[in-house]
């Protein structure tokens, strides 16, 4: 059975006479401090090319110490999520596990890409409660990368993870006593980082070259990989609907405001497929927010006026919705097409379909200037739209002002933080109320489907249903007119 828990650590570089520090200091009155010395033995898994850990996803299988057995690491914010399974008598990939990284391997064999053997010489931190703090791990590694390159290699690091009972202080506070003896932040992610003698961020730094093409590669290689990232959750049976479809908004809108930097035929290619995919994780996400949505209401209004079951129609039309939608979802994760769509995605971070415009260096304010003028002239617009074409006038403006606000975060490298950061307040202010209105809109929509169905079903009654509509008909007006007054 498949168990998970969250791994917050750092690394550090130490030379082989590195001596430990004393740890006391960043003890609780009455703590403690365990230790032990483990043997460890590990053996990653991989594809040929690489692909888990181009994406900062590992698979192991260890033996020795307490936590022996099949690990998966995916990333998780700050920190990573340890997926474990219990060993068993073969050394092939368990299914269960190859089934979660199906997405980020491409569907390639995975095989033995490295071994790597620790002395680890423990340092565990309690409290008085008996509640483990961090342990401080200072490895002796020894690694061989396996295939046509292998290669050996030893080194010494410390690992300093956070226990269920420590914080981010106490990480930092033991970091400042390590870094006081020589020892450096690493700038591996992992042991097989350095085994590899490889770096899994293949993309320039924003600004590095002082050319558009690294700015935009930068902000791209990070939307890719919350895509991508979101496909492990997925197969997880996890919900990262919402912010996949945040790094799918924001890749789409760079394509868009920053077209010309990128081959046409390419360009063109993604955004077709990335809206294709957007719009499955949609009717997913629109469900669920809906659903908060109508609860919330209903349960706001005057008991008098919920007549027949209204939250229990509408709770359980669209779940029902949403899981045959979920079902779609997962689906498309099996088919061609969106296997297709991530190898073309894992191949921009490394190739990108570049043109020579992307090596000047003024593109991205030009890029910048050009969204925040168009986001600017389409909500002037909406505001004086004609009765009848105002939701689409309002419509168009969330949009362009949704491309502004992400223009202006890739550009923070250029503009400098402080005028990219008052830009992206600015159109991000306007995405959030004209969100509110197209919310409003929908919501409408689905009322007067439910509204209607209910009216026409023994027991039930369309009132409640028309109630709700009116309301989310004067929200939708309420967010208009304070679109309208931030405009000015």
């Amino acid at each position: 059975m498949l168990e998970e828990q969250r791994e917050r650590e750092d690394k550090y570089e130490v030379d082989p006479d590195f001596a430990v520090p004393d740890l006391a200091e960043a003890l609780p009155a009455d703590g403690r401090i365990e230790r032990a010395t483990v043997d460890l033995d590990s053996v990653y898994y991989d594809t040929a090319d690489n692909d888990l850990f181009r994406h900062h996803v590992t698979l192991r299988r260890r033996t020795g110490g307490v936590d022996a057995g099949w690990h998966l690491k995916v990333p998780a914010d700050k920190a990573r999520t340890e997926i474990r399974l219990p060993l068993d008598d073969g050394d092939s990939v368990p299914a269960e596990l190859a089934d979660l990284v199906a997405g980020v391997s491409l569907g390639k064999p995975l095989h033995p890409v490295a071994m790597i053997s620790t002395v680890r010489s423990a340092h565990r931190l309690y409290d008085k409660q008996n509640t483990l703090l961090a342990e401080v791990d200072d490895d002796r590694v020894r690694a061989t990368a396996v295939g046509e390159s292998a290669r050996a290699s030893e080194w010494r690091e410390v690992e300093v993870e956070l226990g269920e009972g420590g914080d981010e202080k106490l990480l930092k506070r033991i970091g400042k006593r390590l870094t006081r003896g020589d020892a450096h932040p690493s700038g591996r992610a992992s042991k097989l980082a350095r085994a590899l003698s490889a770096d899994s961020d293949q993309v320039l730094t924003a600004g590095e070259d002082g050319t558009a093409r690294a700015v935009v590669l930068a902000y791209v290689d990070a939307q890719i990989q919350a895509i991508v990232g979101g496909d492990v959750a997925l197969r997880r049976g996890h919900d990262p609907v919402h912010p996949t479809r945040v790094g799918i908004r924001r890749l789409r809108s760079i394509l868009r405001v920053y077209g010309p930097l990128f081959d046409s035929a390419s360009r063109d290619w993604m955004d077709t497929e990335l809206s294709w995919y957007a719009g499955l994780l949609g009717e997913v996400r629109d469900r669920q927010v809906q659903r908060e949505r109508f609860a919330t209401a209903v349960a706001g209004l005057p008991t008098e006026l919920v007549l027949g079951p209204v939250a229990a129609r509408i709770e359980n039309d669209l779940l029902s919705e949403q899981l045959h939608h979920r079902g779609a979802v997962m689906e498309a994760l099996s088919g061609d097409r969106y296997r297709t769509l991530l190898t073309v995605l894992t191949s921009w971070r490394s190739d990108p379909p570049l043109t020579e415009a992307a090596e000047e260096p003024k593109a991205v304010k030009r890029g910048v200037r050009r969204a925040g003028k168009k986001a600017d002239k389409r909500v002037a617009v909406a505001a004086v739209a004609a009765v009848g074409t105002e939701d689409e006038a309002l419509h168009r403006a969330r949009k362009a002002c949704k491309r502004a606000r992400y223009a202006a975060e890739l550009g923070a490298p250029v503009l400098g933080k402080k005028k990219s950061k008052k830009r992206v307040k600015k159109y991000k202010k306007l995405q959030e109320v004209l969100g509110e209105h197209q919310d409003s809109v929908v919501a409408a929509g689905i009322l007067r489907t439910l509204g209607a169905r209910a009216g026409s079903t023994p027991g039930e009654n369309g009132f409640t249903f028309g109630l709700l509509y009116g309301l989310e008909q004067q929200a939708a007006e309420n967010a208009r007119i304070r679109a309208s007054h931030l405009s000015t």
